[in-house]
C-alpha cells in the first residue's frame, strides 16, 4: 500500500473514540481530536515536545530543533517521543506527575 492510501484510508484507533461525556460536549469528532493533542502537549511539553495534528490524519511530534515524525495515533506518541529524544520518556514518571500538578494549581 502506497503512505497516500494508508493515510486516507486509516482505520480509527481505539483512542480516538468518543465515550468521554467530557469529551462528547467538544462536538465534532475534530474538536475531540485537537483537545487531546491539547492534553497530550502538557505532558511532552514537560520534555521539550510537541504535538500537532496533521490534517485529521496523523498526528506530528516534534521537539524544538524541528525533528519531526509522524505516528499515525495517539498510542505511537511515546515510542517517536523516545526516538526524538534518545531515552525513555514515560508520561507516568512521578516527577513529570509531580510538575503537571504544580502546573495544574498556577491555572
Amino acid at each position: 500500500m502506497c503512505s497516500l492510501c494508508g493515510v486516507l484510508g486509516a482505520e480509527g484507533d481505539w483512542t480516538e473514540a468518543s465515550t468521554m461525556p467530557s469529551l462528547n460536549r467538544l462536538g465534532t469528532r475534530r474538536a475531540q481530536r485537537l483537545h487531546r493533542v491539547q492534553v497530550v502537549n502538557v505532558v511532552l511539553g514537560q520534555f521539550g515536545l510537541s504535538l500537532r495534528d496533521w490534517q485529521g490524519a496523523q498526528f506530528q511530534v516534534s521537539n524544538r530543533t524541528g525533528r519531526t515524525e509522524f505516528v499515525d495515533n495517539l498510542s505511537q506518541v511515546w515510542r517517536a517521543a523516545e526516538r526524538i529524544l534518545g531515552r525513555a520518556c514515560d508520561p507516568l514518571d512521578p516527577s513529570v506527575i509531580t510538575r503537571m500538578e504544580r502546573l495544574e494549581r498556577t491555572d
